[in-house]
């Protein structure tokens, strides 16, 4: 007996001796800057740039978007658009002009955790980033009909939105070369090398949180591949709650299921973060109808800033506006 408990305690000392080097030494290393996603970002012309406005959340936080008035008189409806991993509200500066000229009441919002929003690269919990959508939509009120645009993260995250209670929020959603799953067929290996995951951190910390074990979830397990410019206005790193929320939630199968708004995809066909041609048979598994469309030419980040890739977007946009809103 004696025996069998000293053989115990080793186990539990080396689990914990082996949880707490993950913790410690398991983070991301940072990779190398990928010219091809930073370079394209410098020939925007940001000078007409809308200033920063904010809302109230419900912690407390004043969280940032840019508002984009419609060219018309009269809105025909209301945009949301979500940016992408490690970026802000000004790197959807040319989408969120086309869809105001287009006739949209048009916002840009800095996610919490990126830009003028919170503590950049955390969160608090996982899910409060759908609080904060909830909380901006309440704030602000937007006219419907509501359209939710997500490009990359920010296309995993309205994918999310799209599966959860919170569907109705919004009438439609338009998904802009969505990060699914790092098990999903339209996955790269480090995405293509945009991504560096701190894999001993991030799988401990799964497996905490599986036993309720919250307490490190704001230590950083992902690393974007920012040259040094770029990563002094952006978001370089991602805490765990961060990375956790701004996708999918880890069941994306049953996510594309549990969506019952129009919902349509579009992705560069040379996009080189996912596998353009795996997102068709991935959003057919949805049981309903979700066109994807690839764009010939087009990679991952001209897909938000090519000229044609863009009226393309507004195009599908307009679609979308025109049929009926979430079924439940």
């Amino acid at each position: 007996m004696k025996m069998a408990a000293g053989i115990l305690l080793l186990i539990c000392i080396g689990s914990l001796v082996a949880v707490a080097m993950a913790l410690i030494f398991g983070g991301p290393s940072r990779p190398a800057a990928m010219k091809d996603i930073n370079a394209p970002f410098r020939a925007v012309d940001y000078r007409d740039l809308p200033k920063l406005s904010h809302y109230p959340a419900r912690d407390g936080s004043r969280l940032a978007y840019r508002r984009y008035p419609p060219a018309s008189d009269t809105a025909k409806g209301s945009v949301v658009l979500l940016h992408g991993s490690a970026g802000n509200s000004a790197t959807l500066h040319s989408l969120a002009k086309a869809h105001a000229e287009a006739g949209f009441m048009t916002y840009a919002l800095d996610v919490r955790g990126h830009g003028a929003s919170g503590t950049k690269g955390d969160i608090a919990y996982i899910g409060q980033l759908e609080d904060d959508l909830e909380d901006f939509l309440a704030a602000i009120d937007p006219v419907r009909p509501r359209t939710l645009v997500g490009f990359s993260s920010g296309g995993g995250f309205a994918l999310r939105v799209a599966g959860s209670r919170r569907q109705q929020l919004f009438d439609h959603y338009l998904l802009l070369a969505p990060f699914v799953s790092q098990e999903a067929p339209t996955h790269r290996p480090d995405s293509g090398g945009w991504t560096r995951v701190g894999l001993p951190r991030y799988i401990t910390l799964a497996l905490l949180n599986r036993l309720s074990i919250d307490a490190f979830n704001h230590l950083p397990v992902m690393h974007y591949a920012l040259n040094d410019d770029a990563a002094s206005s952006l978001t370089p790193v991602y805490s765990f709650n961060l990375a956790q929320n701004y996708r999918p939630k880890p069941d994306y199968r049953a996510t594309l299921k549990a969506v019952d708004c129009p919902m349509r995809v579009l992705v560069g066909q040379d996009d080189q973060i996912f596998r353009a041609e795996q997102f068709e048979p991935v959003f057919q598994g949805a049981g309903h109808d979700v066109p994807v469309r690839r764009l010939t030419g087009i990679d991952h980040i001209g897909l938000i800033l090519d000229t044609g890739a863009i009226e393309t977007i507004v195009t599908e946009t307009q679609a979308l506006n025109t049929r009926g809103s979430c079924q439940r």
